[in-house]
Parts: C-alpha cells; sequence; structure tokens
C-alpha cells in the first residue's frame, strides 16, 4: 500500500508542474499579412521580430505577449514594394522603425482557443485589439496561431494619395503562427 501511495504521490508532484512556454523560436515563427490591391489578394511578411512570451495553459488569464516587429523587414515579394512600403506614406521606418503589440488579457475559449486583447501601436497610433489565437503542444514546444484584420487607416498606413481606397484595400490581415519552446 506504501508504494501505490508514494506513486501516486510522485505522479501527482509531477503532473502537478506546469509547462511554461517563454522561448519563442523567430526562425520557426511567422508573421505575414495580405491585403488586396486593385481586388486583388497580395501577400506579404515581416521577417525579423523580437518578443517576450509567458505562457502557461493551465493558468491562460495569466499569460502575457510583446511583439516588436520591424517594419523594414517587410517583405511584399519585390524590392520596388520593399521600399515603397518602408517610405513615409506607408509605414515611414526612419520615424517609426516598429510596431508593437503588448497584451492586455487572455481569455480561454475551450478547445485550445483563446482570445488574447491587447494593443497595436503601428507609426504612434495605438488601437485596441482582440487576436483570436490556437494553441496546439508539439512536444516541448507549442504553436500558437492566428489572424485578425486591422484598418490602415487607422494607423495612417497609406499617406497622401494612398489614403483613398480605391487602389489598396482599407483592411489588412494579419496572420501569425509562433513556435515557443518551454522552459
Amino acid at each position: 500500500m506504501k508504494r501505490i501511495a508514494l506513486a501516486f504521490a510522485l505522479a501527482t508532484a509531477f503532473s502537478a508542474q506546469a509547462v511554461e512556454y517563454t522561448q519563442v523560436q523567430p526562425d520557426k515563427s511567422a508573421i505575414n499579412f495580405v491585403y488586396k490591391q486593385m481586388n486583388v489578394a497580395v501577400d506579404g511578411k515581416f521577417k525579423r521580430f523580437s518578443s517576450q512570451l509567458s505562457f502557461d495553459p493551465a493558468k491562460p488569464t495569466a499569460a502575457k505577449t510583446s511583439f516588436d516587429v520591424e517594419l523594414a523587414s517587410v517583405d511584399t515579394g519585390a524590392q520596388e514594394g520593399d521600399d515603397e512600403v518602408a517610405g513615409k506614406p506607408w509605414f515611414n521606418t526612419k520615424a517609426f522603425p516598429t510596431a508593437k503589440f503588448v497584451s492586455t488579457g487572455v481569455k480561454a475559449l475551450g478547445g485550445n482557443k483563446y482570445e488574447v486583447t491587447g494593443q497595436l501601436n503601428i507609426k504612434g497610433k495605438t488601437q485596441d485589439v482582440v487576436v483570436p489565437a490556437t494553441f496546439t503542444a508539439q512536444g516541448n514546444s507549442g504553436i500558437f496561431e492566428g489572424s485578425f484584420t486591422i484598418r490602415r487607416a487607422d494607423f495612417s498606413i497609406g499617406e497622401g494619395s494612398w489614403a483613398k481606397f480605391d487602389i489598396v484595400a482599407n483592411d489588412v490581415l494579419i496572420k501569425f503562427r509562433i513556435t515557443a519552446a518551454s522552459k
């Protein structure tokens, strides 16, 4: 009987240890976007970002994250497009080199689905956003995936003649896949 009690106590102690995902792996992660230009979907991505993450699936409401995306690392698929988007009318990367997201709360929705609220700052303008995300544990890593839509006008992305939406649509879909290792 003592062996069973000891085995149960050890099993309980080991299962009570939470797994916390804290080490984002940029080489296994992606931040992409899709927008429409002349009603044709155009894909792009950001090649460089830094982040801080603390996520324990057993305590999702205690989760915290922040992302700093280097806007000059934009990849539209063509160098000419990259240079244009980094310029003053669009991202103005000389004055605003990064976009920043900071979470303010996480709500578990069930079935490995979450709702992350936070503030997104682009070009000195901050908006509250709600980001639906899923989480999947894979060995010592966790995969966070999701997407949300921003309106570029809310952040003054596309100024002057680009402020109209006849050529480039206002809605931009942000898609992400973040891989993080547990500590």
